[in-house]
């Protein structure tokens, strides 16, 4: 391969995984669809939230957010991932992103949670998918709108 070739293929990687970590967020704001997100690791992949024990493969993940959508607090919520830094070795690879989640709960306020996730990605039978999430919360409360 090639230099330029190398260059060109390391790009396309970084891409799908940017777009595999879209699908993550898409997923999570269709009400913590369980399926979708687990179907977005290997099998035997983990999800992980800062002050909670790793969830690992297909159903554990997929129970985790199906929990949360039957907590119902939630009316509709937006992830937002900003700032990939992303590092491929081969077949396998890393990622770094801050993220700001709001969500309307069902009492009417509006919360937003400020954090970072880091990944592990595998290339697994062709395609990108997370070997872990993990999401470090750095913050979390009500957005409170006074008078003006």
């Amino acid at each position: 391969m090639t230099n330029m070739e190398a260059r060109i293929s390391a790009l396309e990687d970084i891409e799908q995984i940017r777009q595999l970590k879209a699908a993550y967020c898409e997923a999570c704001d269709d009400d913590h669809n369980g399926d979708a997100v687990a179907q977005l690791f290997i099998p035997d992949g983990v999800w992980q939230r800062s002050g909670d024990r790793p969830h690992e493969g297909h159903d554990e993940i997929a129970a985790q957010m199906f929990g949360i959508r039957d907590r119902q607090f939630m009316v509709r919520s937006s992830h937002m991932v900003t700032n990939p830094v992303i590092d491929i070795d081969g077949d396998e690879a890393a990622g770094h992103w801050k993220f700001v989640m709001l969500y309307t709960g069902t009492d009417g306020a509006f919360t937003r949670i400020i954090g970072r996730y880091t990944d592990r990605y595998t290339r697994y039978e062709g395609e990108w998918r997370f070997r872990s999430l993990f999401a470090q919360v750095d913050e979390r409360g009500v957005y409170r709108a006074e008078p003006s």
